[in-house]
């Protein structure tokens, strides 16, 4: 899909609430799947090595994050065909052994000498491709950091109850109103909560309102993979999208202009003791922005998402490369859902084309992270627990922690959560197998997280997951410089124990 709207520090709300949206830019196409890790990348898996401990079968669980659905078995049929371009960066390694692997017994790695201060030495920390490496003085304890990330969640449960009375009342007014063209709008419930991954401040949240287009026909936009014309298949006369129609296509800009001011016109009948006020429009967002100062202050972006039940666009045909992670079954079973459009336009030029459309699939990346695991159990209350979605939390954490730290920066501007979200799933896809993503080795989980991510930097290649002609880290997209300067704060935050998840 394509990222969401370039808004790095905010993802979705709580129970019940809202939604996130993601988003995608054009560029270069690079493959879906490296065919190996580079050696100097690849990381021995499960294994935290700490000094004088005794090797581990399956490692002790730790706290679901929530119920997963089960998931297809694996196959051993290959991927969908990749497209041109250099290999993608690589890290961890493959096991492709059962889950009962994961009790055999492996000698004890021997600690890594490795630059660092002359003085004092901290203890060693697992690090891909490097064996174990020292931890700098005072480095965060991941778990400490993810169980502040959980604390923090609470204090949006006031906040959530405010929106979710927001919601709901222009979600009934649409469906009763007599603006007809939005009778039939519903609630996507996608987005960083529904996927237990929600890092970012407890008062700002996304929501998408879906609405179902009849027969549709896409017409790809300059070769850009995820922005397209929309065109109805036949157009019946009376029916109410005709008035957005410019020609035969179905314009974006307008439709997001009676869409937004139905909503500007519909918050006036809120209730009194809620103060929510339109802000004003940004240039080339898809959200209408509400801005809420009493009871609390908070802010809600709301994107309208055209539904289409047809086939998906030939630009994702050997995207979503799940089938050694989730099976050819479920990514079958992906591929027949719909697929959403948002009004986010292209960029032509120094402006937007603005009837353009762009491509969403933010409700299949809710299931592969609620079904993430090969085992039909895995992170259930009784299954076996995975760090696959601690490892996402840590990522999307650090990004934002470091947006935070050099706020008046212009070279953090672009990067934002579904940057780290499309490099988490690629390195699930290379590393498929939950004896790879053991609770127990989280340390080492995240750090090959981290490398995959400073590769793709380096190499400024970052695959679309469901896109794979789309490079996320293209030099039309991303400035090298800007991704130079993330790259090293990223690698001195590493070095010296992720001070920044202690600040702000």
């Amino acid at each position: 899909m394509a990222p969401p709207r370039e808004k790095a520090t905010r993802t979705a709300s709580v129970a019940g609430a809202v939604v996130p949206m993601v988003s995608a830019r054009s560029a270069q196409g690079v493959p879906i799947e490296s065919s190996g890790p580079p050696e100097a990348t690849r990381a021995p898996a499960r294994r935290s090595g700490r000094p004088g401990e005794k090797p581990r079968g399956r490692a002790p669980p730790s706290r679901a994050e929530d119920q997963a659905e089960g998931a297809a078995a694996p196959t051993r049929e290959g991927e969908p065909p990749a497209a041109p371009g250099p290999p993608l960066p690589s890290s961890g390694s493959h096991r492709q052994g059962s889950v009962r692997a994961t009790r055999e017994r492996r000698p004890q790695p021997s600690p890594v000498e490795v630059p660092g201060p002359t003085e004092s030495r901290g203890p060693l920390v697992p690090n891909p491709g490097r064996g174990l490496r020292e931890a700098a003085p005072g480095a965060w304890k991941l778990r400490a950091v993810l169980e502040q990330l959980r604390l923090s969640r609470r204090e949006i449960s006031a906040a959530v109850e405010v929106v979710n009375r927001v919601v709901d009342h222009l979600l009934r007014k649409l469906q009763q109103g007599c603006e007809s063209e939005f009778r039939g709008v519903g609630l996507l419930r996608t987005g960083s909560y529904y996927e237990r991954v929600k890092v970012s401040a407890p008062n700002e949240f996304d929501v998408m309102f879906k609405l179902e287009v009849p027969r549709i026909e896409l017409q790809e936009y300059a070769n850009s993979g995820t922005h397209y014309f929309v065109k109805f298949k036949r157009n019946p006369k009376g029916d109410p999208l005709n008035q957005f129609l410019e020609g035969e296509i179905l314009s974006a800009s307008k439709m997001l202009s009676k869409f937004r001011a139905v909503i500007k016109e519909e918050i006036k009948n809120i209730e009194a003791d809620t103060d929510v006020i339109v802000e004003r429009k940004k240039k080339g967002s898809p959200a209408v922005t509400l801005l809420m100062r009493k009871p609390m202050e908070i802010s809600v972006d709301i994107t309208l998402a055209l539904e289409s039940k047809g086939s998906w666009p030939a630009s994702t045909l050997n995207g979503l490369p799940i089938n050694r992670w989730l099976g050819v079954k479920v990514r079958n079973d992906m591929r027949r859902r719909p697929f959403y459009l948002v009004p986010k336009h292209a960029r032509e030029g120094s402006g937007f084309q603005e009837e353009t459309w762009r491509l969403s699939f933010s409700h299949v990346e809710k299931d592969l992270l609620k079904n993430h695991g090969q085992a039909k159990t895995c992170c259930e209350t009784d299954g076996v627990k995975c760090c696959r979605k601690d490892c996402l939390k840590l990522m999307k954490y650090l990004l934002e922690q470091l947006k935070k730290k050099f706020g008046k920066r212009k070279e953090l501007t672009k990067f934002c959560s579904y940057h780290v979200k499309t490099a988490f799933f690629h390195v699930c896809t290379q590393d498929p197998c939950d004896s790879q993503w053991l609770s127990g080795d989280l340390e080492l989980c995240f750090d090959k997280c981290v490398t995959y991510f400073l590769q793709c930097l380096r190499t400024e290649q970052l695959q679309h997951y469901f896109i794979p002609t789309v490079n996320l880290f293209a030099p039309d997209q991303i400035d090298k410089a800007s991704k130079e300067f993330l790259s090293k704060q990223i690698e001195d935050q590493r070095n010296n124990g992720f001070p920044v998840f202690g600040a702000f």
